[in-house]
C-alpha cells in the first residue's frame, strides 16, 4: 500500500483539452458532436453500402468488480449486428491497467492478426507512448476508449476516437453531493486506483475541489490499484486512526466494495459514508441494500453503441462524420432513489447488456 501524492493545483489533467477547450479550439467538432449523439441516442440505421469487412481487436483491462468494460463489448457488438455490418471481433480482457507489460504483449499478439482497429484504454504514461506508435502508423485505427479529453502534444494527429464518460465530469456530479450533504471542510480520505490518468482525473479533481490546506481535513490517501482486499485494508487503517472521519471517496467500484468491507467490520458505530464510481450491478445492489450511499451512473452501454456506429460511419465511407470525442452521459444516483427510477436508469444504461 502506497501513500499517495496528490498533484499540485491546476496540474491535474494540464496535458490534456478537456472536451470543451477542444470544441473551442475545433469548432466544426461541436456539429460532429451533436450529429452523432443523436445517432448513438437512436435506434441502429444501417448505413449501406460497406467497403468490405472490419476487423476488430479489443485489449480491455477488464477483471475488475465493475462490469462496465464486459459490458461495453456487449453493447458494442449488439450494435454492430444491429447495423448489418460484416465483422470479426477478438475480445481480450486482461488485468488491471497497471501491468503495462502485460497488455503491451496483447497488443502486439492483437497487431499480428492485422487489425482494421483497435480499441484500447489509455491510463498509465507507458500507454502513451504505445498509443502514439499506433496513430504514427496509421494502421490500425485506434480508438481508445475511457478516456474523453485529447492529449494535446499529439495535436492534428489524434486517435480515431476517444469515447467513455467524463471523468471530470461525473466527479464534479459526486463533489456536489458532498457539499450539499456534508457543507465545507469536512474531514475525509481518498483512495485512488493505480497511479495513472483515471486517478488523477477522479482522484485529484476531488482533492482540489474539497480539500482545505487551513482546515487540513484531507486526513489519509492512498493508491490501492482496482483492489478490494487492499481497499479493506487501507480503509481499516484510516477508519482506525480518524475517529472523526465523515467519508471515504473512493476512485472506482472496487474501492467503494472494499471501504463498504471495512465499515461493515466497525460494526453499527461507523457512520462513514462512500461513493461508487460508474454505476454497474455491483454498485446498484449495494445502494439498493443501504449499504453504498450514493454513485454516478454511466449510462453505460451508449459506449459501446458509440464505437460501433463510428465503425460503421467510417466503413461507409464518412469517416469524417465522426467526432474525435464521444462522452456519454451520467446520473446522480442516492440510496433515497426509489426503486423505480433505478429500474428506469438501469433500462437506459443497460439496453443491450441486459
Amino acid at each position: 500500500m502506497q501513500s499517495a501524492l496528490a498533484s499540485p493545483v491546476g496540474k491535474t489533467l494540464d496535458e490534456f483539452w478537456s472536451l470543451d477547450e477542444f470544441t473551442d479550439s475545433h469548432p466544426r467538432q461541436s456539429e460532429n458532436i451533436k450529429a452523432f449523439s443523436e445517432r448513438v441516442a437512436g435506434q441502429a440505421s444501417p448505413l449501406v453500402p460497406y467497403k468490405g469487412s472490419a476487423k476488430i481487436a479489443v485489449v480491455y483491462p477488464g477483471e475488475q468488480a465493475s462490469d462496465y468494460w464486459r459490458r461495453s463489448v456487449t453493447s458494442f457488438e449488439e450494435r454492430l449486428k444491429e447495423l448489418n455490418l460484416d465483422y470479426q471481433i477478438n475480445s481480450v480482457f486482461s488485468g488491471s491497467s497497471s501491468l503495462v507489460g502485460n497488455q503491451a504483449q496483447l497488443i502486439a499478439a492483437a497487431l499480428k492478426e492485422d487489425p482494421d482497429y483497435l480499441v484500447f484504454t489509455l491510463d498509465v504514461l507507458r500507454h502513451r507512448s504505445l498509443v502514439q506508435r499506433l496513430i504514427a502508423r496509421g494502421r490500425p485505427k485506434v480508438i481508445l476508449q475511457n478516456i474523453t479529453t485529447p492529449v494535446k502534444a499529439w495535436r492534428g494527429r489524434q486517435p480515431f476516437l476517444y469515447v467513455g464518460f467524463d471523468h471530470v465530469v461525473g466527479t464534479n456530479m459526486l463533489i456536489d453531493y458532498y457539499n450539499e450533504r456534508f457543507g465545507e471542510k469536512k474531514s475525509f480520505a481518498i483512495l485512488y486506483g493505480p497511479r495513472g490518468y483515471v486517478s488523477r482525473a477522479r482522484g485529484n479533481t476531488f482533492l482540489q475541489a474539497y480539500s482545505d490546506p487551513e482546515a487540513r481535513n484531507l486526513k489519509a490517501s492512498y493508491y490501492v490499484g482496482y483492489d478490494r482486499k487492499k481497499s479493506r485494508e487501507a480503509a481499516t487503517r484510516i477508519l482506525k486512526d480518524n475517529q472523526d472521519l465523515a467519508f471515504v471517496y473512493a476512485c472506482s467500484t472496487d474501492i467503494a466494495l472494499g471501504v463498504l468491507d471495512a465499515v461493515r467490520e466497525q460494526g453499527s458505530d461507523s457512520l462513514v459514508v462512500t461513493n461508487g464510481w460508474g454505476g454497474g450491478s455491483a454498485e446498484l445492489e449495494a445502494i439498493s441494500q443501504g449499504d453504498l450511499d450514493v454513485t454516478v451512473m454511466r449510462m453505460n452501454d451508449d459506449n459501446g453503441v458509440a464505437m460501433a456506429e463510428a465503425i460503421a460511419l467510417d466503413m461507409a465511407g464518412r469517416g469524417q462524420e465522426v467526432p474525435v470525442v464521444y462522452s456519454g452521459e451520467f446520473q446522480l444516483v442516492t440510496s433515497k432513489d426509489s426503486a423505480d427510477r433505478i429500474g428506469a436508469l438501469k433500462a437506459k444504461a443497460f439496453r443491450y447488456s441486459k
